[in-house]
């Protein structure tokens, strides 16, 4: 009988044994799971493009690139996006000492941020820049005409470089001058004279003088039609990989053909 209980006891021990090494198995896997975290990922971005990135009346961000990324973001479970807010000037400086991990504002391939960064390989939408200036200003229509004139830009923005280049191998004689304030600032100059012209978007004109009564017109052919990108570090070609694939997917959608055209007036995402 004793031996008999001593069996029995000895096979419940070891079934209760198998029970508990089986459940702290399942529990561990569970939490492995559990344990795998999302990565942050922090956007680097503006608020003082018109259409593109830029505080709407409530306050709220928003804008083509904001809106782009936010549906980027949904289509890549293991990242969560933040968007953090800057002057134009700071974002290559924040990119490069690691307190962004991407840009959005819409960023043209040139060569010194091609040596320095890295660019994502699946454009978003095309970039037209065309020459722009007050309402009443007759004497201007093309850059030409932009010799001993004073033109307005953010510092190191596509218009910027364009025109810097544009001024040296050509000679001719525009007086640079860089805005301090933002899209805001550059209003202001071209509606009190104070400069005579940007470089700018026709989308971003329609919508200062929607807006903000900004008194602009765009003239002459566009400067450059180039295509935009999102801008990296060197060192990120797993979140390029998989925010060119998510760009993908979403021109496959129609979702970026429906950004363009809600928040530029037309599908600038087309010629690819």
């Amino acid at each position: 009988m004793k031996k008999t209980l001593l069996i029995v006891l000895a096979l419940l021990l070891t079934f209760l044994g198998a029970c508990s090494s089986e459940e702290t198995t399942s529990t561990a896997k569970s939490g492995d799971s559990k344990d795998k975290e999302v990565q942050k990922i922090i956007v680097g971005t503006g608020t003082q493009f018109p259409n593109i990135c830029f505080l709407d009346s409530n306050g709220k961000l928003t804008g083509y690139d904001v809106e782009l990324v936010r549906q980027i973001d949904e289509k890549l479970p293991e990242y969560e996006f933040e968007f953090k807010t800057m002057e134009f000037s700071n974002l290559l400086l924040s990119l490069e000492t690691n307190k962004i991990d991407f840009v959005a504002h819409q960023m043209e391939v040139n060569d010194e941020r091609e040596e320095k960064f890295l660019f994502n390989k699946e454009p978003y939408n095309v970039f037209p820049l065309q020459v722009t200036v007050h309402q009443d200003n007759n004497d201007i229509h093309s850059i030409k005409d932009l010799k001993g004139k004073k033109a307005i830009v953010s510092a190191t923005s596509n218009s910027a470089v364009f025109l810097e280049k544009y001024n040296k191998e050509n000679n001719a004689g525009i007086e640079i001058v860089y805005s301090g304030q933002g899209a805001d600032d550059t209003k202001n100059q071209i509606k009190t004279g104070r400069a005579d012209a940007t470089i700018t978007t026709p989308f971003a004109v329609d919508f200062l003088n929607k807006q903000a009564d900004a008194q602009q017109k765009v003239v002459g052919e566009p400067l450059l039609n180039s295509k935009v990108y999102f801008l990296l570090r060197k060192d990120e070609t797993p979140l390029q990989k998989r925010i060119d694939e998510a760009l993908v997917e979403l021109k496959e959608e129609g979702v970026v053909s429906e950004l363009s055209k809600k928040w530029l007036g037309a599908d600038y995402s087309v010629g690819f």
